[in-house]
Formats: structure tokens, C-alpha cells, sequence
């Protein structure tokens, strides 16, 4: 069973921007929305780039190796119907994201 696990304070990633975080082992792009922190599976499925490094534009998260872009909200992408990221559930606690990875 899956639990919700400590990543980061929420004052270290700043509206607008993205991280980089390992949750079970498991890459995750954190991404911080107006306010609102989203979850996605941390490597593009194009060619396997970075996504927490990646920028992100509103809620379009941007690969930063080939610009493949992602709904970070829905993780879907214009490119392709057939490919989505995983979405993780997430919570904030006491100034800490946590983050839900089965």
C-alpha cells in the first residue's frame, strides 16, 4: 500500500516553476501551478528527459530535452493521444508537499 511521503517545503518551488524529486525511487516532476502542486511521472516518454527540469508555461510543462509538452494537471500532451504521464496525488501538510506514488 502507497502513502503519502514528505518531497519538499512548499516555499522551495515557487509558482511557475518545477522540481525534480524521488519518491519509492521513482522520479517525479513537481510542479507548482498558480499556488497548486501537481505530480507527474518524472521522465518524458519521448526519450527519457528530465521533466522536473523542464519549464513550465501555466499549466504546460515543456520537456527540456526535445519540448515535448504536458498538461501537468491531466498529464496528457498535444503530440500524441496515446501517451500520458502518470499523475500522483498530492498534498500540502504544515509547509511540507507530499506526494502519493504507488
Amino acid at each position: 500500500m502507497s502513502e503519502f511521503v514528505p518531497v519538499a517545503s512548499a516555499d522551495e518551488i515557487a509558482p511557475g516553476t518545477c522540481a525534480e524529486v524521488w519518491v519509492n525511487d521513482k522520479p517525479v516532476a513537481l510542479c507548482n501551478v498558480g499556488g497548486r502542486f501537481h505530480a507527474v511521472g518524472g521522465r518524458c516518454p519521448h526519450r527519457g528527459g528530465p521533466l522536473g527540469q523542464g519549464s513550465l508555461d501555466g499549466a504546460v510543462l515543456l520537456c527540456p530535452w526535445h519540448a515535448w509538452d504536458f498538461d501537468v494537471t491531466t498529464g496528457a500532451t498535444q503530440m500524441t493521444s496515446e501517451i500520458q504521464l502518470e499523475r500522483y496525488d498530492v498534498h500540502v501538510e504544515g509547509g511540507r508537499v507530499l506526494v502519493k506514488v504507488p
